[in-house]
């Protein structure tokens, strides 16, 4: 019942499975797998099966259910569900319980999917390894000397490891399509505006974006129709309504011209990494596909950009965390002073406080010209690449990652190469299109690889079904 698609779940569902059954299978696999792979830090076995039993009352009692009726799903730990922890894997929250849901959540509960746990990430969404989280280390599951990625590894990781089949992440600049390449499963960030955000911890408020993890596209399509559309709470949420996402899922796609980056095959480009991507490349061509290169001349900025934009409203965001209201406080303070500087000292880790300190130099006074408003002014020019592209194209493919999975402590001590992980993603953040990251392959290691499709603004129907193309291609 557990390393199955969401479709097949369903399916054993109607046919006469009981949610209760299914539940009971993942926290098994939960109890079994996690002490190696370390994915959960909140686990709600009690809650789970009431959420399963009562939707076998309502199938049984012949009543409505919803889209995801019965399924479990895993919730990064930077989103709120009542009654549960809401760590963000900081030690200055910590002990923080969640007093409502996240509207992503509200929309889980709607849809009748089993809300089973809370899963690690780096602090705050700050990484791209995990290895910042100041509760657990994850590990990845195809091997555990490597990391699971990050901002959501624990997520990628719960989701290959098969104790859930879905998870819900969050994406700054990468943080569900770099861990979903890294531990082999589908990943995607919706276009910005499309998922609500009430409820989700902000870090780059400009930029955050929830989003599906499951083993394949039909199963990432499925939960992102169930969590998305608008949402009065948040005013940066889009009045588009949710799509539909399953009905052409799997029809054929038709003449496609996709797009590849040429600024994105250069060096840094790892040889196996490059092949994968070049046979999925042939086996869309092969399928009838069109091949056209396209120049982002604004590439090298990307990085630097989005590290500006991103720290700066971190900064703003994260003044919250003060130990006033609630959050860790010193216990060794003797004055106001001491009390906000102890406590943020004593709570954060290293990475936030980077973060920090770089988002409020560069929003300083004299500096804010220079860094977050010319910052904000490349990220323009990335918006006008990606539409000189589409008006080429139907879809841009690329590497998801550079590399493949890295070992635990291999960058830590370099930051500049633990952002340079992101360098294929953070790009789509910055312009707010959707993508999504799906498995082509893996390295003479056994290492997962990923490639990344991206498409204009609200068009997450075409992405899902351009990728479930792409899937069975690859999967041939």
């Amino acid at each position: 019942m557990t390393g199955t698609t969401v479709k097949d779940m369903l399916t054993a569902l109607a046919g006469g499975e009981t949610s209760e059954a299914l539940v009971q299978a993942h926290l098994k696999q939960i109890r079994e797998r996690d002490e190696a792979v370390g994915a959960f830090l909140t686990v709600d076995e009690d809650g789970a099966l009431q959420q399963a039993r009562d939707i076998d009352r309502k199938r049984a009692a012949g009543e409505p259910l919803g889209s995801l009726a019965g399924i479990p799903v895993a919730v990064k730990d930077n989103i709120n569900v009542t009654g549960l922890k809401t760590t963000c894997g900081s030690k200055i929250l910590a002990d923080f319980v969640s007093p409502y849901d996240a509207t992503v959540i509200q929309r889980l509960r709607e849809a009748d999917a089993v809300i089973v746990g809370k899963t690690n990430m780096d602090e705050f969404a700050m990484g791209s390894s995990t290895e910042y989280s100041a509760l657990k280390k994850t590990v990845n599951p195809v091997n555990p000397d490597y990391v699971p990625g990050g901002s959501s590894g624990g997520s990628t990781a719960a989701v290959r490891a098969d104790m859930v089949p879905l998870a819900l992440g969050s994406s700054t600049g990468g943080s569900i399509r770099q861990p979903a390449s890294f531990c082999g499963v589908v990943g995607m960030k919706p276009t910005y505006g499309r998922v609500s955000r009430y409820g989700l911890t902000a870090y780059g408020s400009s930029l955050d974006q929830i989003g599906p993890i499951a083993r394949d596209v039909d199963g990432a399509a499925r939960l992102l129709q169930a969590v998305a559309g608008h949402d009065d709470r948040d005013t940066t949420s889009a009045y588009d309504e949710a799509p539909d996402l399953i009905t052409d899922l799997e029809k054929d796609p038709g003449p496609i011209k996709v797009g590849v980056i040429d600024e994105f095959m250069g060096d840094g480009l790892d040889d196996e990494v490059r092949a994968a991507f070049q046979t999925a490349l042939d086996r869309l061509t092969a399928a009838g596909a069109e091949v056209v290169h396209c120049s982002f001349p604004h590439t090298e900025y990307a990085i630097p950009a989005y590290y500006l934009v991103a720290t700066a409203e971190a900064s703003a965001n994260l003044a919250r965390f003060d130990g006033v209201r609630y959050s860790h406080r010193s216990t060794e303070a003797r004055n106001l002073k001491e009390m906000y500087t102890h406590s943020r000292s004593e709570g954060f880790g290293p990475e936030v406080k980077r973060r920090i300190l770089l988002g409020t130099y560069c929003l300083s006074s004299g500096y804010y010209e220079g860094f977050y408003l010319n910052a904000q002014k490349v990220r323009t020019k990335i918006i006008n690449d990606f539409q000189t592209a589409f008006a080429e194209v139907d879809v841009l493919l690329s590497p998801t990652c550079p590399t493949t999975a890295f070992k635990f402590g291999e960058k830590t001590d370099d930051p500049v190469s633990m952002y340079l992980s992101d360098i294929y993603t953070v790009m789509a953040n910055l312009a707010g299109v959707p993508a999504l990251s799906l498995p082509v392959g893996a390295d003479s290691k056994g290492l997962p690889i990923g490639a990344q499709l991206i498409t204009p603004r609200f068009t997450e129907a075409r992405l899902f079904q351009l990728a479930c193309h792409t899937e069975k291609l690859v999967g041939e």
